[in-house]
């Protein structure tokens, strides 16, 4: 995959494009890992080039084999620490929570775009929203602090609490503590 042929091919950086019209076989491995904090490297070098980075990020998708680029022709599987994205912004508008992605994705919370408290590679509790084309973010600590700080308390089941955010109708748990206070999930 020539990356500089790709980008004057493609058009805008900030359209998604029919990634689920687009089943080329897989084409192999490709030396470019998206690291836990969201940079892009390509064969052990960071990607310095945002438009870039976000044409690539609109190429990508989850597929059964792993995370892959995919065009027209060629489907190339990398490597994601942890998960592609990483929601950088949240905003309250309405009484509904918005996320942007460090690429500029932008959802609001809700029943397709839920979130919920899943464990990192490294043993973490931290919250995560789906995005697209079977692609997650992570909530950057400053993200999770801001949803915390406006978060409320709920009895759960099992002898524990949930706290969490409403938007579109929704509860959206931010974390998980036991009443005993002994362990906790993103908390």
């Amino acid at each position: 995959m020539n990356f500089d042929r790709l980008l004057g091919q493609l058009g805008p950086a900030d359209r998604i494009p029919p990634l689920e019209a687009w089943q080329p076989a897989l084409s192999g491995d490709m030396d470019l890992c998206i690291a836990a904090d969201g940079r892009w490297w390509h064969e052990g070098e960071p990607i310095s080039r945002p438009k870039l980075v976000r044409l690539l990020a609109t190429l990508l998708r989850r597929d059964p084999e792993g995370y892959c680029l995919v065009t027209p022709v060629e489907r190339w599987r990398i490597q994601v620490e942890d998960l592609p994205l990483v929601i950088v912004e949240a905003d309250l508008e309405g009484g509904d929570w918005w996320l942007t992605t460090q690429l500029g994705d932008r959802v609001r919370l809700d029943g397709e775009h839920p979130l919920r408290v899943t464990q990192t590679p490294q043993g973490e509790w931290v919250p995560e929203v789906p995005i697209r084309y079977g692609l997650s973010a992570r909530l950057n600590r400053n993200v999770y602090y801001q949803l915390v700080e406006a978060a409320t308390l709920r009895a759960h089941d099992k002898g524990s609490s949930e706290l969490g955010v409403e938007s579109a109708g929704r509860w959206h748990p931010v974390g998980r503590m036991d009443d005993d206070t002994s362990s906790s999930e993103a908390l």
